[in-house]
């Protein structure tokens, strides 16, 4: 390891420490010199008052009649002490030279004792660790049992229970007959949705009435409040076709479906996004159409790309309202995390309100991020496990491997920036209060010290 470089007050400090603890050291051996003789001197008086018969316990102290005068005290400025300190002990004195081995030593094991302090706070327990993996386990559970794989029946799309039941209640939100009203009316038009080639001018391959939603960016439930609504006033049609390409051209046919006010543009988006929510080939899942670039893999019996995949599950029903079912479970695991993590704190006896777990501040809930990342990462490889054996990539959980994308980025930033900087800054903070009660001690002794002086400042 090299050699600390202070800064230059830094060194100035170490410079005036050196030299008053030389001064300190010598007052305290002169003044125990002179302790000494005077101790000698007082014992020799002692033996001849003795000799001369007198009891040396009934002599009275003589008290002077003449009031105490104070003497001057005069303090150098900083400055001075600085150049009067350099010229005895010179300009580059390191800090440890003024403790002993003993007290290096000392020092040493009181750093470590505050970062074993800090470790401790976000060390998990026992408890810790079994909620998080319970989460997990749930979560998981959840989807295997309750959201199951989407197939297309007679009556349309099934899948698991809790599926099912989302997918009705969608269906009942926006019926069937009022959406099909809706997506036939101006309001819904949108320049982004040909669906086939025959209204564009360059060809969009795979363009259809099974994929064009899948294709237009402007149909995903997140880009298409960017890209949609930008296609909306621009008269354009922007898409990743089946092979990758990206295409943005003006609709010449749909001219008379631009708005000019982006206000009404973003409503329109709305009403459109309404219209073809709950269609046999709804909304792709949110950005699920930037798959669509993953031009490569060998994947399966049929040695088919990633895009070639994610195609597929589109077809097969793994839409926006599955994503929704989807997100459920993940849901669920986040919710026993945290409200088991604010029972745990209420019970250590901390207050309601500084359990309420919302935050992920590392300051106020040390230990909640890890326990998330711990049950989102359970859960995310049960999943995996599901989709190796099933050999199916309908089975995978998408909204599962978002979390544990984000979990898994917010913890390894945590590790390796953020937790050595925030230890750092514990272990300050905790010396900075050793350093003011030392200070005010100092303080205390110098104004009892500085009583009978006359103290003038340079």
């Amino acid at each position: 390891m090299g050699k600390y470089k202070y800064s230059d007050e830094e060194q100035r400090m170490n410079n005036v420490l050196k030299y008053q603890d030389e001064q300190l050291q010598e007052l305290l051996s002169d003044s125990k010199n002179q302790r000494n003789e005077t101790d000698a001197e007082i014992e020799v008086l002692e033996n001849k008052l003795k000799q001369l018969g007198i009891d040396v316990s009934k002599v009275k102290k003589i008290e002077s009649d003449s009031p105490a005068t104070k003497k001057t005290m005069i303090v150098p400025s900083w400055d001075n002490l600085c150049m009067e300190a350099e010229k005895v002990v010179g300009t580059s004195c390191e800090l440890e030279s003024i403790f002993s081995e003993e007290e290096l030593a000392s020092n040493e094991l009181a750093i470590k004792q505050l970062n074993d302090e800090y470790n401790q706070i976000h060390k998990l327990d026992k408890i810790d660790i079994t909620i998080s993996a319970v989460a997990g386990i749930v979560g998981a559970a959840v989807d295997i049992l309750m959201v199951g794989i989407p197939q297309r029946g007679t009556d349309g799309l099934e899948a698991g229970t809790l599926s099912n039941f989302i997918r009705q209640k969608f269906n009942e939100i926006f019926p069937e007959e009022e959406m099909e009203k809706l997506a036939n009316s101006k309001v819904s038009k949108v320049s982004f949705d040909a669906q086939d080639n025959r209204n564009t001018t360059v060809r969009v391959e795979g363009l259809s009435a099974y994929y064009h939603r899948l294709l237009s960016l402007g149909h995903d439930p997140l880009l298409g409040f960017v890209v949609g609504v930008f296609d909306i006033m621009t008269g354009r049609m922007t898409t990743i076709d089946k092979n990758g390409k990206f295409v943005s051209q003006v609709m010449e046919n749909y001219a008379d479906r631009k708005e000019s006010d982006i206000f009404a543009a973003l409503a329109k988006q709305i009403i459109h996004f309404k219209s073809d929510i709950t269609t046999s080939m709804g909304l792709p899942a949110p950005l699920m159409g930037l798959f669509n670039l993953f031009q490569f893999g060998n994947i399966g019996e049929y040695d088919q790309t990633i895009a070639e995949i994610v195609q597929g599950m589109y077809y097969e029903g793994y839409d926006f309202i599955h994503f929704c079912s989807l997100s459920i479970p993940v849901m669920i695991t986040e919710v026993i995390v945290r409200i088991s993590y604010a029972f745990k704190r209420i019970k250590e006896g901390n207050r309601v309100c500084d359990s309420i777990p919302f935050s992920l501040k590392r300051d106020k809930h040390p230990k909640l991020a890890t326990m998330l990342f711990i049950a989102q990462a359970g859960a995310t490889a049960i999943n995996a496990g599901k989709v190796y054996f099933t050999k199916n990539p309908m089975a995978i959980n998408y909204p599962q491997w978002i979390a544990f994308a984000k979990y898994s980025y917010k913890q390894l930033k945590w590790a390796i920036i953020e937790k050595p900087a925030a230890k750092d800054a514990y272990i300050s903070d905790k010396l900075e209060e050793n350093w003011k009660a030392i200070e005010s001690e100092v303080n205390e002794s110098f104004n009892e010290f500085s009583k009978e002086y006359y103290v003038v400042f340079e």
